[in-house]
């Protein structure tokens, strides 16, 4: 009795440890590797002289570098390297994080976004199995929402660097670099590796609903990639935008940038979303909020308090809704949650790429508030795309759990 409550206490010990590793994970690749890109925005056009868009096509290069990983990793998951699939999230955040780092122009500065956007790409399945393999199962859906809300950390800890140090984002994107790959080799160790095996907690042969995953996802895939396109404003343009259009100061744009993070933080409760409003309601709130945030911002750039609502209330929909939308697919394809996840991710960012370059072109032609404003339009079309029937979070939790929880 004693050595089965050791051994227990172990295992949720095990647990917590892996989820606080995986929330750094998540916060490095996307908050710092990917999303870094646009908070040194204002940076990078002044180093490199980069035209609105150029960045955006920039931009999205990083996002198309994220799709080809989340498929990559997708296929290692499924094959039984989840581990392997977690490194490659860590290696290419580092080595992208390099090359930003000693960038000379705007072509080597296109190289390093795009690789080092593509370890978020890896991240998510590669977390979604190790979660599935190590944490209990009543508490895989928790857990999966707290690593996903790790991206705010990520942003919080970004903003931050620019306060403290606001030239020296060379030297920031070689610490991005370093914290990749400590925080990928903390999750390896906490992942209990023998128990993911095919990408799932279980040891069972994929059946046919496994091998045809993209099967039911059609609408969640398409608000998903409504979403991404809509998104891609903010998290792109916005702090170029204060900075530009509102002319705030650098280290107001910072603190704005950290309050976006930190709102962000707020998002990995979409768990608690979806159990209590059921994954309809939880998506359109938390689409609608992320809409009301990008338009208010494009309309008032230059405004401190309604500019600190707008990131807020953004920061928390962004990562509240990608965590509904794990949960969606997990609801759609139960025996398939990890490879949906990937799924749906991608969808999220060919989103955000697409989005990235016609809000450049959008920018240039008509200004950047006007993109903001579209943005926001079509944040909203992605919120009409809900679920045609009230999914409960009791009924999305129980076939989630069932046997690969979702993130």
């Amino acid at each position: 009795m004693l050595k089965r409550s050791l051994r227990r206490s172990d295992e949720r010990a095990r647990a917590r440890s892996l989820v606080v590793s995986g929330v750094a994970v998540i916060a490095v690749t996307y908050g710092l590797a990917r999303y870094g890109y646009g908070l040194h925005l204002p940076q990078f056009r002044a180093a490199f002289g980069l035209s609105s868009g150029a960045a955006g096509a920039i931009a999205a290069g990083g996002y198309v570098g994220y799709c080809g990983a989340a498929v990559v990793a997708s296929g290692l998951v499924g094959g039984g390297r989840a581990r392997q699939a977690l490194w490659a999230a860590g290696g290419t955040a580092a080595l992208g994080s390099l090359i930003v780092a000693v960038a000379w122009n705007g072509a080597s500065l296109a190289v390093g976004a795009l690789i080092a956007g593509s370890g978020a790409g890896a991240a998510t399945p590669a977390l979604v199995a190790a979660v599935a393999g190590t944490v209990p199962s009543p508490d895989q859906a928790r857990a999966q929402g707290l690593v996903n809300g790790g991206t705010g950390a990520g942003v919080v800890g970004g903003g931050l660097l620019v306060l403290a140090v606001p030239d020296a984002w060379r030297w920031s994107w070689v610490g991005f670099a370093v914290l990749a790959l400590l925080v990928t080799a903390w999750a390896d160790r906490r992942t209990r590796w023998q128990s993911v095996r095919d990408g799932r907690a279980g040891g069972d042969a994929p059946g046919p609903e496994e091998r045809s995953t993209v099967r039911g996802l059609g609408r969640p895939l398409v608000a998903a990639v409504l979403a991404g396109a809509g998104c891609a404003g903010v998290w792109t343009f916005a702090r170029d935008l204060l900075a530009t259009d509102g002319g705030l100061s650098p280290a107001v744009t910072g603190l704005l940038w950290c309050l976006l993070g930190a709102a962000g933080l707020l998002g990995g409760l979409s768990g608690v979303l979806v159990r209590r409003v059921g994954l309809r309601a939880a998506w359109r709130s938390t689409v609608v909020a992320a809409a009301t945030g990008t338009a208010l911002l494009g309309v008032l750039p230059g405004t401190v308090l309604p500019a600190a609502l707008a990131l807020g209330c953004f920061g928390a929909a962004f990562v509240a809704l990608s965590g509904v939308l794990l949960a969606w697919g997990a609801h759609r394809r139960p025996a398939a949650a990890p490879a949906a996840a990937a799924v749906l991710f991608v969808g999220l960012t060919v989103g955000q790429a697409a989005g990235a370059v016609v809000l450049g072109m959008v920018s240039e032609a008509a200004g950047t508030a006007t993109a903001f404003l579209a943005a926001g339009a079509l944040l909203l079309v992605a919120a009409a795309v809900a679920e045609r029937r009230p999914a409960t979070g009791h009924g999305c939790r129980s076939t989630a759990v069932r046997n690969e929880p979702s993130m």
